[in-house]
């Protein structure tokens, strides 16, 4: 990925927008429709996040290029965060990373794959993969490819029915759009609840979180993930 960054000599980057829910599908029904238009434009869709955010990723000159066109002609005017990443993830310009991963996941015994354990949903889908062969091509286009976060959420939340959320590694932007989504924070739920660990130093807290929401359910485990 690094790689193909390095390939440009253009600023390159992601920006967030955020909207109204009601304005989102159309924000980005107008995006996808200026992009469609112009495919010259080095700009997508790189993350669908919650009801009110998603992500541009590519060129930023471009990026900007589009959401001056969105707000003038189409009357869409979304808040714009530029995020801290120098590189165009979840873009066409990281397509030699997908044959890379799609190269080193297809050697002999990279991947095993047992439908019974834990599922697991794909970034590309919102659904849980369902093979060996389907899980090498989709995490290789996952890097070139939109991430579908709002909808794998979504999936499991009514879907499936998941009680309590998990996120592990730094910051907690992932629990808190979570949070929102699902309608509940901590460990305040009974049974469940949206915990975040996000610190080696906060593991005794963290168990303590856990034990407090078996205690206040029923046990089950069922619908973790």
């Amino acid at each position: 990925m690094a790689k193909c960054s390095a390939s440009t000599q253009q600023e390159m980057g992601m920006i967030a927008l955020v909207c109204e829910p009601d304005q989102r599908d159309a924000t980005l029904q107008a995006i996808s429709r200026h992009l469609s238009s112009n495919p010259d434009l080095r700009c997508n869709i790189a993350n669908i996040n919650s009801k009110t955010q998603f992500v541009l990723s590519g060129e930023i000159a471009h990026i900007n290029t589009v959401l001056q066109h969105i707000r003038h002609f189409d009357s869409h005017d979304p808040r714009a965060v530029r995020l801290k990443a120098d590189s165009p993830f979840h873009s066409p310009l990281m397509q030699p990373a997908v044959e890379l991963m799609r190269s080193l996941l297809s050697a002999p015994n990279a991947v095993t794959f047992n439908l019974s354990t834990l599922p697991c949903i794909s970034n590309i889908t919102a659904a849980p993969f369902s093979s060996a062969a389907e899980l090498v091509d989709l995490v290789a286009r996952s890097a070139a490819e939109p991430v579908l976060w709002h909808q794998s959420i979504v999936h499991l939340h009514r879907d499936h029915k998941v009680k309590r959320w998990i996120g592990i590694g730094p910051g907690k932007v992932g629990r808190n759009l979570v949070g929102k989504e699902v309608g509940m924070k901590g460990v305040d739920v009974k049974g469940g609840g949206v915990l975040a660990l996000t610190d080696p130093k906060e593991i005794e807290e963290f168990m303590r979180a856990l034990e407090t929401t078996n205690s206040a359910g029923d046990g089950d485990a069922d619908g973790d993930v």
